[in-house]
């Protein structure tokens, strides 16, 4: 029964448990807003790549 109430109290593994719940919310948190923000953020990577390709052609120059 000792050894029993031991395995209940002892709490070495939960941090890594607690660390590991926190990490799959936070990912399903950031998948779910940028799924949402999916069009925006395309719009915002196509105006830097046309910003980069611009500023390319011109160093080449």
């Amino acid at each position: 029964m000792q050894k029993l109430v031991q395995l209940v109290r002892e709490e070495e593994g939960q941090s890594l448990v607690e660390y590991g719940l926190i990490l799959g919310i936070v990912s399903v948190a950031l998948i779910a807003v940028l799924g949402t923000m999916r069009t925006e953020l395309g719009k915002i990577f196509d105006s830097v790549s046309k910003a980069l390709k611009s500023a390319s052609a011109s160093v080449k120059k």
